[in-house]
């Protein structure tokens, strides 16, 4: 029945693809997206996501604070708090880097993919060890690739809303293209999604082409991945609503450093990429200095 289905489900995406690319104008695509699972087999969900969400409030508390990639720059009523908040925040992504997780290898059985073709069926399919380039090289190398990985994902990732800030920072020029544009940020919703879903489509079926039409997909991650779009789906929402009433160099630093945590108590707590008392104690210490980097940046606005 599944394998029925999936064929249909394809068509349909592909027809939803042409609607959107043809009915939307602009397209904040998120490249960055494409790193998560070597960032995360490299250096854990935790560390992963906190390097990359330190990367992304500079970057987007920086465009928008001084008016980088020709879009207005934004001010505050307490600059001082401002710059003392993003300091503080650089400072807990470079404490981050000192943080060891122990990550360890997937196991073999999540490597057997969902969409089985006749040769599998056939018995010639048999679980093999983890393909993935980032398990086959060392430690130290594995570690600097996901870092590095993480701090560029984040780069793009806080350069996402630098499209809308420049359509809005025109819209009342005469003689821009962008003359007329909504100011509300919520209408930019829509077109923010649709961006990623085309960029996320596009890099699938390249994988697909790249992998001679035989993608591993886990089967797994199916419902668990619908969920956390409908999750991704709704905060962005409420990022965009908090850009409305407060500007994106106020949220960009509370924002990041909010679902940075929350992927570190994850990989601590639950995956258990956080071990050693020397470790939990830096690991400890870079929360303290972002959650006060959040709140100083949060005092400026005030």
């Amino acid at each position: 029945m599944l394998q029925a289905k999936c064929p249909t489900w394809l068509l349909l995406v592909a027809s939803l693809l042409v609607v959107v690319i043809s009915h939307s104008t602009e397209h904040p695509e998120e490249h960055g997206n494409i790193a998560v699972v070597p960032i995360v087999k490299a250096i854990g969900l935790g560390l992963g996501i906190l390097i990359w969400g330190s990367s992304s409030l500079l970057m987007g508390w920086a465009s928008s604070r001084f008016g980088w990639f020709g879009i207005t720059a934004q001010d505050v009523p307490r600059p001082i708090l401002n710059y003392c908040g993003a300091g503080l925040c650089l400072l807990s992504g470079l404490i981050f880097f000192f943080v060891k997780a122990d990550v360890e290898l997937h196991t073999i059985t999540e490597s057997i993919p969902l969409l089985l073709d006749r040769r599998t069926i056939s018995g010639s399919y048999a679980p093999r060890s983890s393909e993935f380039w980032i398990d086959r090289i060392g430690p130290k190398t594995r570690r600097f690739i996901g870092s590095l990985l993480a701090v560029l994902s984040g780069l793009l990732y806080g350069s996402s809303f630098t499209p809308i800030l420049y359509i809005k920072s025109r819209s009342m020029c005469q003689e821009s293209v962008f003359h007329g544009a909504s100011d509300y940020d919520l209408d930019y919703v829509h077109a923010q999604c649709s961006g990623i879903f085309v960029t996320s489509t596009l890099y699938f079926a390249i994988y697909c082409a790249a992998m001679k039409n035989r993608p591993r997909v886990y089967s797994g991650a199916i419902l668990p991945g619908l969920l956390s779009g409908l999750m991704w789906s709704l905060a962005t929402y409420c990022w965009f609503l908090a850009n409305t009433y407060l500007s994106a160099v106020i949220t960009f630093p509370i924002v990041t450093a909010g679902y940075g945590l929350v992927a570190a108590l994850w990989g601590a707590l639950v995956f258990k990429e956080i071990k050693g008392l020397a470790n939990c104690f830096i690991f400890f210490s870079a929360s303290c200095v972002v959650l006060t980097g959040s709140v100083l940046t949060a005092i400026s606005k005030l």
